[in-house]
Parts: structure tokens; C-alpha cells; sequence
């Protein structure tokens, strides 16, 4: 009774919220398919069309929690070994939050990707201390202020962006999410500095209504 009270007492905006999350075909799916939330389908549908990740590839996923994109790469890439008849890949996640285990893939749980020290810790985790493919599904906590939330995803992908140089291999792939804004095309050009190839995608699983994007830059021109 207690709890059927407090659903009750929910605002208008709470309510319509919960009400869209229950009917969402993803979450539906991401719960038949055993997925740890709905975005594995935004990498699953862009890896679908555009084979960012291959039997074999190193990944650095930042942002990992809750570990949906690293269950979607494990898969891909082969991380378990289950196919042996194509080369075997390696998954590393890293957040600042906690990731449940999960197999086939390394975590560096509560790590700060900003933080000067983890750049040691992930060059000594990956293969060859090198990345194929940084996959980044992060985003700060949300402030309510549009322009200041975005000002604050751009910069997480800038900061990411400087770290590639030391972890991604040449010709390598970059892919992030950010959120529409006067900064975005900054981060775009930045992007074009070092990938030969970059372009904006909107997945069908980013929910209408989202300010949400990613930028998919190939060909790394980085030694």
C-alpha cells in the first residue's frame, strides 16, 4: 500500500516518464535479449550498418556502466573465443560507477577516464597497450541547464579525443555520443583533425525527443 501510495503521488512529468519506459520497445527487447539496458540496441544498429567492431579488435568502452555496449562488443568481437574459426578480440570498460562482472570483458570500475593515472592502467590492461575501437556512451550528470549539460559532454569527448593519441592504433575508430549545442561543431572539426573520416548518426533507439547524436570518426591518422 505504502509503495502503491508513493506511485501515486508522482508528479505529471515522473508519471509520463514511467509510463513511456514501460511501453519502450527496447527495454522490452534489452529484457528478452538479456542486454543490461536498451542502448546496447543504439550500438547494435549502428555496428549493424556501418561494422565499427570485428572479430579480433581491441575495445576501450568509456562510459561503460551498466555494460550493455560491452556485452554488444564481447559478442562482436569475439571475445570469448566462441568462434574459433575467426581471430579473438578484447574488451575493456571503464566508469566511474561500479560494473557488474561480466564475462569476456575487463573493467576498471569507480575510474575516472579524466584522471592523468588511468591512461596507466588501461595502456597496461589493453593488448599492446592499443586500442582499435574507443566507444564512448558516457554523459555527465545532468544540471537541467541545456547548453551547460552539453558544454559539459563536449568536453568529456575533447578529453577523450587527447587521449586517443596515446591508446588508439592507426587508422583506428572513435565513436561518442554528444549532445546537440553551440559546441558541437567544435568537437566535429576537432575530430576531422585526426580521423580521415567523421560523421553524425542518430540511431532509431535514441528516443525522439533526445538532444543525443553520435559522431563515428574513422581511419585514426594517428603513428
Amino acid at each position: 500500500l505504502h509503495t502503491t501510495v508513493r506511485f501515486l503521488r508522482k508528479t505529471g512529468t515522473e508519471q509520463r516518464w514511467l509510463e513511456r519506459h514501460l511501453k519502450d520497445p527496447f527495454v522490452k527487447a534489452s529484457k528478452q535479449q538479456h542486454y543490461r539496458c536498451r542502448s546496447a540496441f543504439k550500438l547494435l544498429e549502428i555496428d549493424d550498418k556501418l561494422c565499427v567492431l570485428r572479430p579480433g579488435l581491441s575495445v576501450l568502452d568509456c562510459g561503460a556502466a551498466p555494460g550493455a555496449w560491452s556485452q554488444v562488443a564481447v559478442e562482436r568481437v569475439n571475445a570469448l573465443g566462441t568462434d574459433p574459426a575467426v581471430p579473438t578480440g578484447f574488451v575493456l570498460g571503464v566508469d566511474l560507477l561500479r560494473i557488474s562482472p561480466l564475462e569476456g570483458a575487463v573493467f576498471l570500475s569507480e575510474t575516472d577516464i579524466a584522471d592523468p593515472s588511468t591512461l596507466r592502467s588501461i595502456q597496461s590492461v589493453l593488448p599492446l597497450g592499443k586500442a582499435d575501437v574507443i566507444l564512448s556512451d558516457m554523459a555527465p550528470n545532468a544540471t537541467g541547464i541545456k547548453e551547460l549539460d552539453h558544454q559539459k559532454l563536449i568536453n568529456l569527448c575533447l578529453g577523450l579525443l587527447d587521449l586517443s593519441r596515446s591508446i588508439l592504433k592507426p587508422k583506428g575508430t572513435m565513436l561518442c555520443k554528444f549532445w546537440d549545442g553551440s559546441e558541437a561543431r567544435l568537437l566535429q572539426s576537432r575530430l576531422k583533425e585526426h580521423f580521415q573520416d567523421v560523421r553524425t548518426i542518430k540511431p532509431q533507439a535514441s528516443r525522439k525527443d533526445s538532444a543525443e547524436s553520435y559522431y563515428l570518426a574513422r581511419l585514426y591518422r594517428g603513428k
